[in-house]
């Protein structure tokens, strides 16, 4: 089988439409410090407010950092994330200098043209019936399940509990360890499913950015252990990869 792109992921692929380029993610943060781990250790920056991973950020994201007056004066990256907690972010050691949590801060979270970036946040709606021709036509079918991480709330433009793709490997992307699961909201077989940006455009559009792709037990585009979605009963997706072919 193979996935169906809407217009508007080619021409985001192909460069027209920037996704997300660089967006001011925590702008004036008088909470944020710079800290140097030492010899050996990594460094990182911390907020005692707490909101990275409100804001977004996630293992392997690049940053910029600035309005630090101290050690981080001339400092401002890119840095990439090692590893985030609420309060934390680590990055590589030696990249910082000690910075007091005074000053108002900005950190510009920047996103470039990749599948990675261009899906990050996004949600994938599981369909009954057969897939649409291309897509950039409304979708058709009932929806059967919307899938986000862990079964939350999913809000377009928003960060909270949207699904995200690890590291390519070999051509080919898969999702990260995080759990995709959606509970039903109706009965019926799977038949197809749609994979949105963040913006979660739906309905038939040209400058949507979003890819379609079969549903079967094998030799789909998504592989289910069942087909069959129940309502209010909660289906997990264990496997999704995209490969990108190489002719």
């Amino acid at each position: 089988m193979s996935i169906h792109l809407s217009t508007g992921l080619r021409q985001a692929l192909l460069g027209n439409v920037p996704a997300r380029k660089a967006s001011v993610i925590i702008s004036g943060g008088t909470g944020i410090a710079a800290v140097d781990g030492g010899a050996g250790l990594a460094d990182s920056f911390t907020d005692s407010n707490s909101g990275f991973v409100t804001a977004g950020f996630t293992v392997g994201d690049a940053f910029l950092v600035y309005g630090f007056t101290g050690g981080m004066a001339a400092i401002h990256g890119p840095f990439t994330v090692v590893t985030v907690v609420a309060g934390t972010i680590t990055v590589a050691t030696a990249s910082l200098a000690d910075d007091a949590a005074t000053e108002a801060v900005t950190m510009v979270l920047l996103k470039g043209g990749s599948w990675r970036d261009i899906f990050k946040d996004g949600i994938m709606d599981i369909y009954s019936g057969t897939i649409p021709a291309n897509a950039d036509a409304i979708e058709t079918g009932t929806l059967l399940v919307s899938i986000t991480v862990a079964s939350g709330a999913f809000v377009a433009a928003s960060p909270a509990n949207g699904l995200e793709f690890g590291a390519p490997s070999s051509g080919t992307i898969a999702k990260d360890a995080s759990v995709w699961s959606g509970v039903g909201v109706a009965t019926g077989e799977a038949g197809y499913y749609r994979f949105y940006d963040n913006a979660y455009t739906t309905g038939a559009s040209s400058s949507a950015i979003r890819f379609d792709g079969t549903c079967a037990v094998s030799g789909g585009d998504l592989n289910m252990s069942d087909l069959t979605v129940t309502d209010e009963l909660t289906t997990t997706i264990d496997t999704f990869s995209v490969t990108l072919p190489a002719y």
